[in-house]
């Protein structure tokens, strides 16, 4: 996949990765990498070359779906109609591949999610 150019001010694709009362806790969910999941997040938005961002929230909302994150479009994606997109049952190697494979191609509003990822996608909560 070709990385999607950034104009000069736009915003990058960004993720959002819950680490609130459920997400990342090892205490609910035990046996996860929550650490190591975050670190290769974070690892690829330093090696994107500015064309992803990672933060983190303390909670997101929908917690028996942990882990969430949410993958925000770029300026570009937004521009084409990108909304953010809320996944769900984030914590394997499965799912981080096709989220970073995904920011790479460009995310939300540039390309398609990947058909595995689209399973996982979760409304956001309502209020």
């Amino acid at each position: 996949m070709t990385p999607v150019p950034i104009r000069y001010g736009a915003r990058p694709c960004s993720l959002v990765v819950c680490r609130g009362c459920c997400c990342g806790d090892a205490r609910k969910n035990p046996g996860m990498d929550h650490a190591g999941q975050l670190a290769r997040l974070r690892a690829a938005a330093e090696a994107s070359g500015g064309r992803l961002v990672v933060r983190t929230s303390d909670c997101l909302g929908p917690c028996d779906q942990a882990n969430v994150l949410v993958v925000q479009p770029s300026t570009e994606g937004r521009r084409r109609g990108g909304r953010a997109a809320w996944i769900g049952w984030s914590a394997d190697d499965d799912c981080l591949d096709e989220v970073l494979a995904w920011t790479e191609a460009g995310g939300p509003g540039v390309s398609p999610p990947p058909a595995a990822l689209a399973l996982q996608m979760i409304d956001p909560p309502k209020n």
